[in-house]
């Protein structure tokens, strides 16, 4: 009787051992599994530039994953280009306030110029909108679409914020990178 009391024990220790390895494995593989898909990719330029314009890397991270997935060869079929999908009109735009000579839209294909130029402008809206949805919903859509939604009282009571964005695509894309961007920070952030 003494020797089945104890092999019943034994089955309890050994069951609470594998319960905890198995959670603890869980853990880190669930873990281990949102950093390959929310890569700090290109972590370097993110963090050089989005301190340079005084922006939440985790916002330039959603916006990349969002845009291109971290393709810096990606290629919309409006032209958009690179890792942030920066227009050839944006880029020389931004590039000319930018004292850059000689810009040629194939360079939005090299990840630094395009992530440069990319902050550069999420800056420019930051300073044109302020609010988050406004600039994530302007990079998506234009901040002359945005400034026709915030004028139209059936869009924005306030004509400060967007109580409903018209275009399904751009309302979708507001979403999600709000979505990948707190993904991140929950992920990533050291101070959390």
């Amino acid at each position: 009787m003494k020797r089945r009391g104890v092999i019943k024990v034994n089955r309890k220790l050994y069951f609470l051992a594998a319960l905890i390895l198995t959670a603890l494995l869980l853990t880190w593989g669930y873990n281990a599994a949102r950093r390959l898909f929310f890569p700090l990719g290109y972590r370097e330029l993110v963090y050089k530039y989005a301190n340079e314009y005084g922006l939440d890397p985790f916002l330039i991270f959603a916006i990349i994953k969002a845009e291109s997935g971290f393709d810096p060869g990606a290629k919309s079929s409006k032209g958009a280009r690179g890792l942030m999908q920066v227009t050839e009109k944006t880029g020389s735009w931004a590039a000319q306030q930018l004292g850059i000579k000689d810009f040629d839209a194939d360079r939005l294909y090299e990840p630094e110029v395009n992530i440069m130029l990319g902050c550069w402008y999420v800056r420019w809206l930051t300073d044109e909108f302020g609010d988050p949805d406004l600039v994530i919903a302007a990079y998506n859509s234009g901040n002359g679409k945005v400034r026709e939604w915030l004028k139209d009282k059936s869009l924005s009571s306030s004509g400060y914020t967007l109580d409903r964005i018209p275009f399904k695509e751009t309302e979708q894309f507001v979403k999600r990178v709000k979505k990948y961007r707190d993904i991140y920070r929950m992920i990533w952030d050291k101070n959390k």
